[in-house]
């Protein structure tokens, strides 16, 4: 589990190619500290697994499923990751609660700077808007963001300069893809709709016809 609210920016060393995925070293320096084995890491918002570590570095296999759904297929070495540790039990929520596994890839539509923010337009396929509302929340790319607008395809985020500063968004432009996990208790609420959905239009229309008869 993680909170969306981003550690670091860290670079990737080494990007290699394995039988059924890929494999990414990433030079975590001081957030390796403690770092074990098995351990979960947010990388850009994905979380992925610790495989190897030695001198401040950590290894991490990445299977064609999550490739096909994040931007991590598209990362060489040279390149920078927002990276969060996994929470420990009593840590301060910030942000909220994200669980690292991605749910598609949106794309920069429009960047709009402004004094002491940045405002950024995300276009995603529609089907994924049901899951945001105004003030709600989303993660892009591992930060834990607030939703400002939403429309047909496209919903909106404001950054502040500590958010641009801390994580990869400050680097982003125009057309480039980032990573997005939606509201995971909206996506519950949304879907125990629809599945009540069906049942409760056939209860109404039963009794309207009942009531229909009861008056023949």
């Amino acid at each position: 589990m993680f909170t969306g609210i981003v550690q670091g920016i860290r670079k990737i060393s080494l990007v290699s190619d394995i039988e059924g995925g890929r494999k990414l070293r990433i030079q975590l320096d001081d957030l390796s500290e403690n770092l074990e084995h098995g351990a979960s890491v947010a990388v850009n918002g994905v979380c992925l697994t610790a495989v190897k570590i030695s001198q401040g570095w950590a290894e991490f296999d990445i299977i064609q499923e999550t490739l096909n759904r994040s931007n991590l297929s598209a990362l060489k070495s040279g390149d920078s990751v927002d990276i969060e540790r996994a929470c420990s039990y009593g840590d301060e929520v910030g942000g909220h609660h994200v669980s690292g596994h991605v749910d598609c890839m949106g794309i920069i539509k429009k960047i709009y700077n402004a004094p002491n923010n940045r405002d950024v337009v995300v276009s995603c396929d529609k089907k994924w808007l049901a899951y945001l509302i105004p003030k709600g929340w989303i993660t892009v790319d591992g930060v834990s963001l607030t939703v400002v607008d939403v429309g047909d395809n496209w919903f909106s985020v404001s950054l502040i300069p500590e958010t641009l500063k801390q994580t990869v968004l400050g680097l982003k432009t125009e057309g480039q893809k980032v990573n997005l996990e939606f509201d995971h208790t909206v996506k519950v609420i949304v879907h125990t709709i629809e599945r009540m959905l069906p049942e409760i239009k056939e209860n109404v229309l039963s009794n309207l016809k009942n009531s229909g008869n009861n008056k023949a």
